[in-house]
């Protein structure tokens, strides 16, 4: 059965609450490199979040049926409430293993809306019975011409800024990677870093997540909610996990560009 863990709501965060499969200890082995393609959705790599809230503040329930995966890309879908369709549903996906210094990598597009966050970052939390370390990358879609960085270090934000993005995400598929080092963490857009933090730094192995929710409360953060007309989508073409000191995995890599 679930884990159901909190995170104090109302804060300027990705994911306020987590949901895990099972109680899961932040000294188990760290998991090795790999590439999705996404091909099919791998429950040897994934879990899907599904049936659950993550407290007041999300609008919608986690629900298999928001995740799924068209022509090699995964869809993360906010579906509206509809007549056969009690309440507001909307997609998450967390990796089994956890992972810890290296390369994190991601290519993502989103759709446009008011009121809705979509994903990619990195967690641990009291659920694992770990402090709360954390690496974000947002887009509160209703400006998809930024992207919201930042961290969580036992359970404090740090090291947070918001960096423009062209063409925005709604507009174009984008290249996304962190480099978390012992002693750095450097965020990249399309090849170039847009941001670094040297201090405060996450030193807990977390979990990979993606996911594209909605709230009605956190309107001074997401924007007021607009429920859309039909499905909004949160695509992911490939993600990729290289540990720290192993060389470029595939062209497309920061790790292929920069030294």
């Amino acid at each position: 059965m679930p884990v159901f863990a909190s995170r104090p709501a109302g804060l300027m965060f990705a994911c306020a609450l987590v949901l895990l499969p099972s109680a899961v200890f932040a000294n188990e082995p760290v998991g090795a490199a790999f590439r999705d393609e996404f091909d099919t959705l791998d429950p040897g790599i994934w879990f899907t979040s599904d049936g659950w809230t993550n407290g007041p503040h999300q609008n919608c329930t986690w629900s298999k049926q928001a995740v799924t995966v068209v022509d090699g890309i995964l869809h993360l879908s906010f579906m509206p409430s509809t007549e056969g369709q009690s309440g507001h549903l909307c997609g998450e996906i967390q990796t089994n293993a956890t992972f810890h210094h290296g390369t994190y990598e991601a290519r993502i597009r989103t759709a446009k809306g008011s009121g809705l966050n979509a994903a990619f970052f990195t967690y641990i939390g009291p659920v694992h019975n770990a402090p709360h370390d954390e690496i974000d990358f947002e887009v509160l879609t209703r400006d998809t011409g930024r992207i919201s960085l930042n961290t969580f270090v036992s359970g404090t934000q740090q090291n947070g800024t918001t960096v423009p993005v062209d063409p925005p995400t709604d507009a174009a598929f984008h290249d996304l990677a962190f480099i978390w080092e012992p002693d750095s963490i450097r965020w990249f857009i399309d090849g170039v870093e847009v941001h670094r933090a040297e201090s405060n730094l996450p030193v807990t192995p977390q979990k990979l997540y993606f996911s594209f929710w909605g709230s009605d409360t956190l309107v001074d953060w997401m924007g007021p909610f607009e429920a859309p007309q039909g499905p909004l989508v949160m695509e992911i073409d490939w993600t990729a996990f290289t540990p720290l000191g192993e060389d470029c995995q595939f062209p497309e890599s920061v790790l292929c560009k920069t030294p």
